[in-house]
């Protein structure tokens, strides 16, 4: 399985990102506009830098990049993401597209969702969370951890026959609309979890 690593320009748990480049885990790491000074924070020098430059304020030099025009139909994050699939990748971990301006992360969980529709195992990483995205038919398991909070929420219509089992609370084949709270702050409780969808397309919040 190949993954690679998106970095936007919102703030992130930089520790995440650098202990899993560190341990091999990503294929390719993509500078995403702005997430170029990020990385150069943490002394990583991506594969490539993309995106319009206009949160970075210049492009960088002596590597590859990939510029685009400021007026534009898709974002940045949209551009990185058709190249990843591009790139052959089976797994995106995004970080930096979560906080900042609220738009943009209403953005950047809509790309994703879609992006996982088409295939793509996808998650977002922020300062304290880590959303993954689940289509159905299919289901996320999860370790069994003493602690944190278990948020769940549809991304489509509807979201039918959601389980959430080895939880504080259960859920057995109900359905979910993006119309409602039913679905947050659930808890982990030291047992292994397992959260599961026969159709439609969930965002699971999970603590870092």
């Amino acid at each position: 399985m190949s993954t690679v690593a998106l970095v936007g320009a919102s703030d992130f748990n930089a520790a995440h990102f650098a202990a899993h480049w560190k341990e091999g885990a990503f294929d390719a790491v993509i500078a995403v506009d702005g997430g170029f000074a990020s990385l150069a924070a943490v002394d990583c020098a991506p594969d490539l830098a993309m995106g319009d430059f206009d949160s970075l304020g210049y492009v960088p030099e002596g590597m590859s990049v990939k510029a685009f025009s400021p007026e534009k139909d898709a974002s940045d994050m949209e551009l990185a993401l058709e190249e990843a699939l591009a790139r052959g990748a089976d797994a995106v971990e995004v970080y930096g597209a979560l906080g900042g301006r609220l738009d943009h992360t209403v953005a950047n969980l809509q790309l994703l969702a879609s992006f996982a529709e088409r295939g793509l195992a996808v998650a977002a990483v922020g300062e304290r969370e880590r959303i993954a995205f689940l289509v159905g038919p299919g289901e996320l398991r999860l370790p069994a951890l003493p602690s944190g909070i278990v948020s769940v929420f549809s991304l489509t219509d509807v979201s039918a026959g959601v389980v959430e089992e080895g939880l504080k609370y259960g859920l057995d084949g109900v359905a979910l609309t993006n119309r409602t709270s039913w679905g947050l702050s659930n808890e982990l409780v030291g047992t292994p979890a397992r959260i599961a969808l026969e159709s439609g397309t969930l965002a699971v919040f999970l603590p870092l």
